[in-house]
């Protein structure tokens, strides 16, 4: 079942339309990756789906039920743009964000203790907001979106400020939270985030929906029966059926060839190959997020069209 579903979303400001007709269903226990250029429409989703913006057409359904003030409580949201108050300390500040979400201060008290000791940030409880870095004022937003124990949690560039350590951190806590029931929606520009965390994603552009779906089942939609093949040397001339798209040779390296097989199987490939070279690797190349990600956004918008119809 899903947790969320839009109907025909629709928003605009003036004459600019920031989304049109947008219908996502995002599943319960998932990551889902939200993704887009800058100016595509994701900002906007979020803020009407947390009901900081209101819609002007459309549905919006969560855990069944037709959006509410009520659900907002159930929902963590951390923006990309940190909203913590700089003179506050942390331990006070994080209190009364916990308190805003309706939780006892006993309770509050108990898991902040959980996660100062998970993150190692014992010594922060009582330094003022300004006074740490943009990495370690991260930390204190997830904290902050997370605490409540929402069944949905929306991180806007979660990782952004963090150094590779620390994003690791992070990522486990999200991996973690979803095994034990969150669902997360996750908007980045890090495509390599998206490969290793999210389960499904939508794309979108220009204010509609281009593309969603699980991730592993759109990169197996995309690909393209390109293969990369090691070698002792160059390839000989490859029958037609072949398309020789790329070529790498490095001193005592084996030459990696890219090739497109236009008619036939690996197999073919190999046969055809196998009496010229002595072959050490022979791997499908599966285009990755990034790639799919750019090819969408540049195609005409009429081929966009037809692919979100």
């Amino acid at each position: 079942m899903e947790i969320l579903k839009t109907i025909e979303l629709t928003k605009s400001y003036s004459s600019h339309k920031a989304l049109d007709k947008v219908s996502i269903e995002i599943p319960q226990q998932s990551i889902y990756g939200l993704l887009g250029p800058n100016g595509a429409g994701k900002t906007t989703f979020i803020r009407i789906i947390t009901q900081i913006f209101e819609a002007d057409g459309g549905e919006i359904f969560f855990n069944g039920e037709k959006l509410s003030s009520k659900h907002i409580l159930d929902m963590g949201y951390m923006p990309e743009e940190r909203g913590l108050y700089k003179k506050m300390k942390v331990g006070e500040q994080l209190i009364y964000l916990a308190q805003l979400r309706g939780m006892k201060y006993a309770e509050a008290l108990k898991r902040l203790k959980y996660w100062f000791k998970k993150f190692d940030i014992g010594a922060w409880w009582n330094k003022n907001v300004e006074d740490l870095s943009k990495g370690m004022q991260q930390k204190v937003q997830f904290i902050a979106t997370v605490l409540h124990q929402p069944s949905l949690i929306i991180l806007d560039e979660p990782f952004s400020g963090f150094d590779p350590i620390n994003a690791n951190l992070v990522k486990d806590e999200i991996l973690r939270l979803r095994d034990e029931g969150s669902t997360i929606i996750f908007s980045t520009h890090r495509m390599e985030s998206v490969e290793e965390l999210c389960d499904s994603i939508a794309l979108i552009n220009k204010s509609r929906k281009i593309l969603d779906g699980k991730t592993k089942a759109i990169r197996s939609a995309y690909r393209s029966n390109t293969f990369i093949v090691e070698t002792d040397r160059f390839l000989p001339v490859l029958p037609e059926a072949f398309e020789i798209l790329e070529i790498e040779s490095k001193v005592d390296h084996p030459v990696r060839t890219v090739v497109k097989i236009k008619e036939g199987s690996s197999n073919h490939l190999v046969s055809s190959i196998l009496n010229d070279v002595q072959i050490f690797s022979l791997n499908e190349k599966v285009p990755t997020i990034n790639e799919i990600f750019i090819s969408k956004v540049t195609e005409p918008i009429e081929e966009r069209v037809a692919v979100a119809g």
